[in-house]
């Protein structure tokens, strides 16, 4: 037998959906930004012969263009991938990220800039609003001590059960993802931006300067990128329809015995 239980109300759906567009934007023209100077630097300054990372083009002794990744020390072959890739424009040129996963798909940076903040506020109204009832997520001591069990069953998310409420696991991703993550993203790109430097200079100091400020912003974003990837995958294999329905009308279907 089966119940349905009314699981996400109307403010978490309506910002979940919105995130989730959130999300692909920022990332896109967050790609675009990185694209205008794609290197970063672990110190207070650009020291441009350390980056420790950069993904860009070159040439190589047969006078042909390459594109890279740049790890440290260590050099990664990425032509027609990353470094030497798609313009946007149906050729090819040196450009970190390529044209179709950047917005706008051409070379423009102050548009880009234009998308990503207006969707980063978006994404930081959401989220000021889903933390209002994701704070009821906060894991208990029992939520710590069930963890290492749950992540082992997770192993095999095929198998995992549908339950009217969250399993630790989920409480201690999503209160992570709120409380921790999306702060560290929301406050290092606020320190990367001129205006805000102005009148709070302790901003981008509080995150070891500007350049580790870009390092703390890129990780985040990788961060929430593969947070991303995993929850959908785990809708796909723990139940699209009932995943989807959920989050579209509120209500969860579970065992009857949950």
């Amino acid at each position: 037998m089966k119940r349905r239980v009314y699981r996400q109300p109307l403010a978490v759906r309506l910002t979940h959906w919105l995130v989730f567009l959130s999300l692909v934007v920022l990332a896109m023209s967050g790609m675009q930004i990185f694209n205008a100077h794609p290197a970063l630097y672990a110190s207070d300054a650009s020291r441009f012969g350390r980056p420790v990372l950069a993904i860009d083009g070159a040439i190589d002794a047969q006078g042909r263009p390459y594109g890279y990744v740049q790890i440290g020390s260590r050099r990664i072959t990425t032509t027609h991938v990353l470094g030497y890739t798609d313009d946007g424009m149906g050729g090819e040129e040196a450009r970190a990220f390529p044209g179709w996963a950047t917005i706008p798909s051409m070379r423009d940076l102050a548009d880009g800039r234009r998308w990503h903040i207006l969707f980063a506020w978006i994404f930081g109204l959401c989220a000021f609003v889903y933390a209002r009832w994701a704070i009821r997520l906060r894991p208990t001591l029992a939520d710590l001590r069930a963890l290492p069990s749950t992540l082992v069953s997770h192993l095999m998310p095929w198998r995992v059960k549908s339950e009217p409420s969250y399993n630790p696991l989920q409480k201690v991703s999503y209160f992570g993802v709120v409380f921790v993550l999306a702060p560290i993203v929301i406050l290092s790109g606020l320190a990367l931006s001129p205006a805000v430097d102005a009148w709070a200079p302790w901003l981008p100091a509080a995150f070891g300067g500007r350049q580790f400020a870009r390092i703390w912003h890129f990780g985040g974003m990788l961060a929430l990128m593969a947070f991303f990837i995993v929850h959908v995958a785990m809708v796909g294999v723990t139940g699209v329809w009932n995943n989807l329905r959920s989050m579209i009308t509120g209500w969860f279907v579970v065992r009857a015995d949950s």
